[in-house]
């Protein structure tokens, strides 16, 4: 293999938060696609703007923090942080400006044919304008708290992400103009006020009622002018590997999050200059900070038009997951035994074309009633509110068995709810661990230990998604049941890790980031290169979040070198630059976003007749190799490891959901041109439909 050495130069990395928005525009390019249904391309304009309000209050306030502390910290693309600012405010503003003309002159025409309308105050018919004013007097009013600012009145604390109205106001007597902020309560009274019938919605924004009323607000005031803005705070934290009490930091840091500081000011367009210089000087901002909205400001709360009742031609036909053949029940409606299945064989179920409900929660259901379990043993990074996973660990507690939750309360914008989980747990004797310090725990892994006979046995669910009943039907993940004794003991050693003092000496089967994750990603890489050489037909597949580690990608480079097709299938952030002749001519990197969001992870290494093939939690990026403990397995049975292929294979087959990158950095959407369309999303519901409708042996409890 090439020395990876030679392989720094700055041109051939992208950079990784400009990639990003690559990927966000690949968003809006649904919005935009008039063969997706009308309310999903509204979804994807929610989409959108939740995904970049993240985007802000994590990497480009972690921009901002080094730029200020005035650290030149740059990246393999060689940009500094100065740099990216202003090249993702450029960027960024254009977006916006797709965003709102695909929205506000393409969608909202398109909804009022379909008898919804989000209308201004002078749109409304004096009937329509009554029920509103009756609304605002009895449900608005009594919520709003006007904040003069000035007159010896600090400026107000403005909450993160929050909607305001900024008020320029004159005294008639003494001709002082003072300025006021209004919080648009959306939180308490949603984004839209409605008025009109079922058949002809008509949705006010609530700031437009508000300011359609501002004389009751400032009786016997001069109202001058008003414009919404709208605040993004650094969200992000860390936690010091000194604190004593890691549930009491992360609490005193969630408290502290919502004085964060100010890294984008978006406002009107038609807010006037007095007004926006007053916002700029108050928050003490930059101008590289603020942002001109040509349309309506938080995006994110069209989910409340995406949520609205009926309409169901206007949406994606639903999609109801299938039970797994080998999970199925027998004729007489008996219950699948998951142990015997498992010991029959390693069971890959695919979310969300499979069931969650009847695979991974009936597992653990089952290892709760079962006697012969001795211990639960499960990874928590995410998991929904309602969650029946946690309620399963409470009852085995309940019942006697040994139960470990390994929940990561930094999980970040889930830390509350993992707190909360946390309480419940310790409540019942459930042992809580909170991982190892200074580390995030990502792996998706559950463990169940059975005494049969003389002896105990592990069965292990191994996943690439969160256990997150909600996030099962919406995001593409993979995971694999086993017994295998190897893979059994690797995950039982990990959770000694994670709950005790251990440091095992080696893994059997499985890589754990940040001990072995990168070297054996890397020495599959370099096993491929030698079978190249060797005149064995080879291939490297990878489908992945995101693709950033430059370690990795100088292999993989390295590999395109020597000859090796690789074919990298990557939903988000891609820094390696596809196509550079001499460097990446072998690589092809396609990018697939659809209706599900793609979140497995598969790394496929084909030399000679076999192939070894892994899933799990880790994205090939420095913060996943090097800052959290991950965990990836092979997949050591046949018909896993040809489903998984089979996954891959459809994914690059795909012209209907996929993009594809060339060496300037451009995603170019493919299509079918006239050939035949390739939908590798609709081709895996339609193969689980018909999976699920075949013979499979049962094995009744």
């Amino acid at each position: 293999m090439a020395a990876l050495t030679e392989l720094t130069d700055p041109s051939l990395y992208f950079n990784r938060e400009l990639s990003w928005l690559d990927f966000n525009e690949r968003v809006l390019e649904l919005a935009e696609d008039d063969s997706v249904p009308l309310l999903e391309r509204v979804k994807f304009c929610a989409i959108y703007g939740s995904n970049l309000d993240e985007f802000f209050m994590v990497r480009v306030a972690g921009l901002w923090d080094q730029a200020d502390a005035g650290i030149d910290a740059r990246g393999p693309d060689g940009l500094a942080p100065s740099e990216q600012i202003k090249a993702i405010r450029s960027r960024s503003l254009e977006l916006d400006r797709r965003l709102h003309d695909c929205f506000a002159g393409v969608l909202e025409p398109l909804m009022v044919e379909e008898g919804i309308r989000i209308s201004k105050l002078e749109w409304l018919s004096a009937e329509e304008r009554v029920q509103v004013d009756r609304i605002f007097k009895r449900q608005i009013l009594p919520a709003l708290t006007p904040l003069v600012i000035g007159l010896g009145r600090p400026f107000p604390y403005i909450s993160n992400l929050s909607l305001s109205l900024a008020v320029l106001l004159r005294d008639p007597e003494t001709a002082t103009r003072v300025l006021a902020r209004i919080k648009v309560p959306t939180e308490l009274l949603g984004r839209f006020i409605e008025v009109g019938q079922d058949d002809n919605r008509i949705l006010v924004p609530l700031e437009e009622v508000i300011a359609g009323n501002l004389a009751l607000l400032f009786p016997g005031v001069e109202v001058l002018d008003h414009g919404a803005f709208r605040v993004t705070r650094d969200a992000d934290f860390n936690i010091s590997d000194e604190a004593d009490d890691l549930l009491e930091a992360v609490q005193n840091e969630l408290r502290r999050r919502k004085f964060g500081e100010v890294v984008r000011l978006e406002v009107s367009e038609n807010m006037i200059d007095a007004l926006r210089e007053s916002l700029i000087e108050v928050l003490k901002l930059q101008e590289d900070e603020v942002f001109i909205s040509a349309g309506l400001l938080g995006m994110a709360d069209l989910w409340d038009v995406v949520k609205l009742p009926g309409y169901s031609r206007l949406r994606d036909a639903t999609w109801s997951p299938v039970t797994q053949p080998r999970l199925q029940g027998d004729e007489e409606g008996g219950s699948i035994d998951m142990f015997a299945a498992i010991r029959q064989g390693d069971i890959m179920v695919h979310h969300p074309y499979d069931s969650f409900s009847a695979s991974v929660e009936r597992f653990i259901a089952q290892a709760v009633r079962d006697p012969e379990v001795l211990a639960i043993k499960q990874t928590v990074y995410r998991t929904s509110d309602d969650s029946p996973m946690v309620g399963s660990l409470i009852r085995a507690s309940e019942r006697g068995k040994q139960v470990v939750c390994m929940l990561e309360l930094k999980a970040r914008f889930d830390e509350q709810a993992n707190i909360d989980w946390a309480k419940r747990l310790e409540e019942v004797g459930v042992h809580v661990v909170y991982g190892i310090p200074g580390l995030k725990t990502h792996i998706k892994a559950l463990l169940v230990v059975r005494r049969e006979g003389d002896r105990v046995r592990n069965y292990v669910h191994i996943g690439t998604g969160n256990y997150h009943s909600t996030t099962a039907r919406l995001y593409t993940d993979l995971g694999i049941f086993t017994c295998n004794e190897q893979v059994g003991a690797d995950v039982s050693d990990l959770f000694n890790v994670l709950t005790g003092y251990a440091r095992p000496d080696a893994y059997r089967r499985v890589l754990v980031s940040p001990d072995t994750m990168r070297p054996g990603i890397l020495e599959q890489i370099e096993k491929t290169v030698e079978a190249h050489l060797e005149g064995h037909e080879t291939r490297i597949s990878l489908k992945l979040n995101s693709l950033v580690d430059q370690k990795c990608i100088k292999a993989l480079y390295a590999a395109s070198q020597a000859g090796v097709e690789i074919e990298i299938n990557v939903r988000g952030i891609c820094c390696l630059r596809p196509g550079v002749p001499g460097v990446s001519d072998n690589i092809r990197v396609i990018s697939i976003v659809g209706r599900f969001l793609e979140h497995s992870r598969i790394y496929a290494f084909r030399r000679r007749d076999e192939s070894t093939v892994l899933i799990g939690s880790a994205d090939l990026m420095p913060r996943n190799l090097d800052s959290r403990v991950e965990l990836v397995t092979p997949l050591l049975d046949e018909t896993a490891r040809d489903q998984a292929l089979d996954v891959l294979e459809r994914c690059f087959a795909d012209n209907m959901n996929s993009w594809v990158l060339d060496s300037s950095g451009n995603w170019s959407r493919l299509s079918p041109e006239g050939g035949e369309k390739r939908d590798v999303q609709m081709e895996l519901r339609e193969r689980h439909q018909a999976l699920a409708a075949t013979t499979a042996p049962q094995l009744a409890s």
